[in-house]
């Protein structure tokens, strides 16, 4: 899927780290050959004696810093933020992708979950833009890629004119993540009278009376949802084995509602009983990392911490900011609101094992791809050094905080 355009792939040894496995955080030195994790070495003797078999290895000196799996981002929509900064700017999508996955590296981002919007005509949401995205990002990662470029796909349900467009990408098995959303106001994340309109018009410029318009053609549209075709569209996902997420549960009615879609992943619950329901019902339920970060919601919804503590939230993505999810992993860990394995499961093996590719990723353990990240610290803030994608050397600073 991934086409990494390369040099020579040698073997690597990654010493002196301090490794976070799936339950502990342990000395060993990872042994990597042919991009997957080969052997765990325990003291001098077995790092020689492997040495002496890889002759060519390269070896990085972790130095005490922190050794973990690569993030998988299921959710972020940043990128459409780097095709169209301002309203009414657009840059050129081969540009806005190549400038915004180099930045994922820095963030410790290994595979990145686009998440393009089809509907409603908000930022980069309209279908040809949308569109014209995913067959990028396809030829792209057919090319080359630093990262694993994946599509998550946020569909609209009341873009009903969006639903062969769905239909087609499924088909053409052109998607890795599906999402149904619903921002019609009144519910979920705009259930606060006006907050919908005060949204539109500040990000995308329109006047009071272009929101009105906008308000009431979306109402209609949603009155006139086909409850029967979001099925059919998740039973043609889930043969590709796809999963399917809901978008702002607001209540266990909502839930139930997103269950009989076929719906595996509730993504950002407006409230705790709502989030405390869909782990119940077996459902994995996504936070975001900025909320984290910053200790709140931006829409004065859900804190992820208390859901967190909680234990009703089990995936970390970092939403419209890469650079949160590995700022919130250790802040998770510092404020003791879970212990450092636990926080990197929820943006490493959680998000792994709800999208299916927990065999290959998600963590540091033998026959995975080695996709791994060194951390270090400036002043409590943690930094990425090294990033490694499929045994390759992605990004490197020279710097030592």
């Amino acid at each position: 899927m991934d086409n990494h355009l390369r040099t020579e792939q040698v073997p690597m040894l990654i010493l002196n780290g301090k490794v976070v496995l799936p339950e502990e955080v342990t000395d060993t030195a990872i042994a990597v050959v042919e991009g997957k994790i080969d052997a765990f070495l325990q003291g001098e003797d077995d790092v020689n004696h492997w040495l002496s078999q890889h002759a060519d290895a390269s070896v990085i000196d972790a130095g005490g810093q922190y050794v973990l799996p690569g993030f998988i981002d299921i959710h972020c929509d940043a990128i459409e933020k780097e095709v169209q900064p301002r309203p009414n700017t657009l840059f050129p999508l081969d540009m806005a992708l190549v400038e915004f996955e180099r930045k994922l590296p820095i963030h410790g981002i290994t595979t990145m979950y686009h998440s393009l919007s089809l509907g409603v005509g908000l930022s980069l949401r309209g279908d040809h833009l949308l569109t014209g995205m995913v067959d990028h990002i396809i030829n792209y990662r057919s090319k080359r890629s630093v990262v694993r470029n994946r599509i998550h796909l946020r569909f609209e349900v009341s873009h009903l004119a969006g639903m062969p467009i769905v239909e087609s990408l499924l088909n053409e098995k052109m998607i890795d993540y599906l999402s149904f959303m619903d921002h019609s106001p009144g519910q979920g994340q705009y259930r606060e009278l006006g907050s919908f309109e005060r949204y539109v018009m500040k990000n995308q410029g329109v006047s009071q009376d272009e929101v009105k318009v906008i308000v009431e053609e979306l109402i209609m549209r949603r009155q006139q949802v086909n409850a029967d075709q979001l099925i059919q569209l998740s039973k043609l996902a889930a043969k590709q084995g796809i999963a399917i997420a809901s978008h702002d549960d607001d209540s266990a009615k909502k839930v139930d509602e997103s269950v009989g879609y076929g719906v595996s992943v509730c993504e950002f619950p407006i409230n705790m009983e709502t989030a405390k329901y869909a782990m119940e019902q077996g459902l994995h339920v996504c936070v975001g990392a900025p909320n984290v970060v910053r200790g709140a919601s931006h829409d004065k919804n859900l804190r992820a911490v208390d859901a967190i503590t909680a234990e009703a939230a089990d995936i970390l993505c970092s939403d419209y900011h890469p650079s949160s999810m590995l700022a919130a992993v250790f802040k998770l860990a510092k404020l003791e609101i879970a212990a450092l394995p636990a926080a990197v499961r929820m943006a490493t093996l959680h998000p792994a094992q709800a999208l299916g590719v927990a065999d290959e990723l998600g963590s540091i353990e033998l026959g995975k791809a080695a996709d791994l990240i060194v951390v270090d610290h400036y002043e409590e803030m943690p930094l990425v050094t090294n990033t490694i994608i499929g045994g390759h050397i992605v990004y490197r600073s020279s710097v030592r905080y």
